[in-house]
């Protein structure tokens, strides 16, 4: 049995026939849930900052640079969403690329990344939520709002909240996509309207200078905002889900990058052009904008309505971590009780449940800071299996139909490593080294249980 053994494309498609998930999701569907993953903590929270400690008002560029990187990223993956439709997004495709190994390593890679970002986002919303209720005049306890590093018990706000986006997921992803789409709608309307009042308050005076801290400063800032742009990947977790993938999952990707491209780039210019970055060192730097030029209802609105928003996020992310669970358990890797779906509700309800108590108690014991600051590096290191993948099946696999082809392969892929692999570097050491020991630990798991499981390497035994 070979640990490099690729999983034949036929292998996927009969696991998704046996799991019988519904088919309920649009295009539409797809860059709802993309943009309701992808815009939350990372326009609400990182972009102050980002500016304040980083890159100052050239955070614009840091945003491009980062926006280019995620488009690059999104194209790839629009190809290989296209060529399998199934659950697992980059997990699924190493597997047919590369061999179980590889696809193990990344499908570890994934679970950090989603966890972790599920946690901080739930401790994002949690912090917006209490400054909302110290607005409203009500304070609440810290030792209910804080996490025991932070001299609290527990971060109640964010384990309830977590719990909520558990049980709406437990009762099936069609429910889940309304619930998503009314709350991104929302979530869009207050930037829209952050926008419409910011533009006639901007001073030209708080772009200068312009990069106070250089082009080191520029990248660094670039490696951190890219937080704001994990999630568009999770629009390929739901191809399982999707009425007609080999379309809707590019047209989805494709229309959730261009709003958050333009959604990001428009809020990054007003924001640091209303208030100099050097006050952008806040929790809710868009509210407080809003308030320095003394617009406060509007700050009191999008105070709800990043409320709102940042659930949304919370709910595709764990969302995310549910599937990759589910098709690794589906595959052998992990207990087949991760594979489980709901004879009602056809939603994996066991890995569900188990998946949000892990996030809630995360989110709850958890500073935000640890939460978030391996999430980066698990998602580039994603982003350069997915590129690499597109150059390896267009050698191994050309004869598989591709209803989107990734143009200039494999420059445009190289590109895309060579983005990945640069804003990896920014990241600090201490990142690198938790990184690694996550990849061991995962190693270690797998030569003691998924090998020994897995059902490719059980089918090639019998062969």
């Amino acid at each position: 049995m070979s640990i490099w053994k690729t999983k034949p494309p036929e292998m996927l498609y009969d696991a998704v026939e046996k799991t019988g998930l519904k088919k309920n999701l649009t295009a539409l569907d797809l860059a709802a849930l993309g943009i309701g993953c992808t815009v939350g903590v990372g326009i609400f929270v990182v972009t102050g900052v980002a500016a304040s400690q980083y890159a100052g008002p050239a955070v614009i560029i840091s945003f491009i640079i980062g926006a280019l990187t995620a488009a690059f990223c999104g194209l790839t993956y629009a190809e290989l969403a296209a060529m399998f439709p199934v659950a697992g997004s980059t997990y699924s495709y190493s597997y047919v690329a590369f061999g179980e190994i590889i696809a193990w390593i990344i499908g570890w890679d994934l679970m950090l990344e989603y966890l972790v970002a599920a946690g901080a986002v739930a401790s994002g919303w949690s912090a917006y939520f209490v400054e909302l209720m110290k607005n409203l005049g009500i304070t609440l306890p810290q030792s209910l709002t804080a996490v025991p590093m932070k001299g609290g018990i527990m971060d109640l706000p964010a384990i309830l909240v977590t719990l909520f986006i558990t049980w709406i997921l437990y009762i099936g992803v069609k429910e889940s996509a309304r619930t998503n789409n009314i709350m991104v709608a929302i979530k869009l309307g207050v930037i829209v309207l952050f926008i419409i009042l910011g533009l006639p308050h901007i001073n030209s005076a708080n772009w200068v200078p312009f990069a106070p801290f250089g082009w080191k400063g520029i990248m660094t800032g670039a490696a951190v905002i890219f937080f704001a742009f994990v999630g568009f990947d999770g629009v390929s977790t739901a191809a399982e889900e999707t009425r007609n993938p080999q379309r809707d999952v590019p047209l989805g990707l494709i229309i959730c990058l261009i709003v958050v491209i333009i959604l990001y780039l428009s809020v990054a210019a007003i924001l640091t052009g209303m208030v100099s970055y050097k006050e952008l060192d806040t929790a809710a730097p868009i509210a407080y904008a809003l308030s320095k030029v003394g617009i406060n209802w509007g700050s009191a609105l999008v105070s709800v309505g990043a409320i709102v928003g940042i659930i949304s996020t919370l709910l595709v992310t764990v969302y995310g971590q549910i599937r990759i669970f589910m098709v690794m358990a589906r595959d052998g890797l992990l207990p087949p009780v991760f594979a489980s779906i709901h004879p009602k509700y056809r939603t994996p309800h066991i890995c569900t449940v188990i998946t949000g108590i892990a996030t809630a108690l995360l989110a709850g014991v958890l500073p935000i800071d640890i939460l978030a600051e391996l999430c980066n590096i698990g998602t580039l290191f994603a982003f350069i299996l997915v590129s690499i993948g597109v150059i390896v099946l267009r050698k191994t696999q050309p004869n598989i139909e591709r209803k989107f082809r990734l143009p200039g392969v494999p420059f445009t892929p190289l590109i895309t490593v060579a983005f990945c692999f640069y804003l990896m570097y920014s990241l600090p050491l201490a990142t690198w080294i938790r990184f690694g020991v996550w990849l061991l630990a995962g190693l270690i798991i797998y030569f003691a249980y998924s090998k020994n499981h897995s059902v490719l390497q059980k089918a090639s035994g019998k062969a």
